[in-house]
């Protein structure tokens, strides 16, 4: 029993994967291929492992024919270069039992970086009244083209912002297509004229687009938005 991820070239790439049909499946399985990574047993046959220190469970993976192991590095000026290239780094106390939905003898390192949107849009929230989520942009030429959303403002931010967005909306509405990810709900949204801007965080970009979630830091009243570009998401 193994602990580990299905990967693919893109988020959307995977996204597509996931399908009822079994001549669909077969068919994107050679179009859009997937693979399972490895980073921990949890057993091997009846021997089970999660008591053991992490360092002997990586052993028994090491020794285990036919799975994809997740690289290891043991210092940080080695894990480094990851930081600079990829999502995050999980960190592991390598003496820790595995503990099955706890998060403990391990800590994910994110690599966060800030960038510059001009706020195109919102979602309302689940409250009446209230927002959901921004919808961002970034200038790609003369184009300016959605990003991402940022959510996980406070109850107070949702209660007041709509207020706030209300002179710059164009009066145009609409909702974006229903998506497995949504439940079949559609996604409401209201368009704004592109004059604010915000500085966001923001942990991972696939296929052109914030993934995740970006959290907004502060409104930028002093920097135009024909500065935020798309540049900014090139690692």
């Amino acid at each position: 029993m193994f602990d580990g991820e299905i990967v693919a070239a893109s988020f959307d790439t995977l996204g597509q994967r996931i399908h009822p049909a079994k001549s669909r499946v077969e068919r994107l399985s050679v179009e859009t291929p997937a693979r399972f990574i490895a980073f921990d047993v949890l057993a091997i046959g009846d021997q089970v492992l999660m008591e053991h220190s992490y360092d002997d469970r990586r052993k028994a993976l090491e020794k285990v024919k036919g799975v994809e192991v997740a690289p290891v590095v043991r210092s940080l000026a080695e894990a480094e270069g990851w930081l600079e290239t990829e999502e995050g780094v999980i960190a592991k106390q390598t003496g820790e039992p595995y503990r099955p939905g706890e998060r403990v003898g391990m800590v994910k390192v994110k690599r966060v970086r800030t960038a510059d949107c001009v706020v195109i849009g919102w979602r309302p929230g689940k409250a009446e009244g209230t927002l959901g989520a921004l919808i961002l942009g970034m200038y790609d030429g003369d184009n300016l083209r959605g990003v991402g959303h940022s959510s996980g403002f406070s109850a107070k931010e949702k209660r007041e912002l709509p207020a706030k967005l209300a002179p710059y909306e164009t009066g145009e509405r609409g909702s974006g297509d229903p998506s497995r990810w949504t439940q079949g709900k559609d996604l409401e949204w209201i368009s704004l004229r592109p004059e604010l801007v915000v500085e966001i965080t923001f942990d991972h970009v696939s296929d052109g687009r914030i993934r995740h979630g970006a959290k907004v830091q502060r409104w930028r009243d002093d920097k135009p938005p024909r500065q935020c570009t798309y540049d900014q998401l090139s690692d």
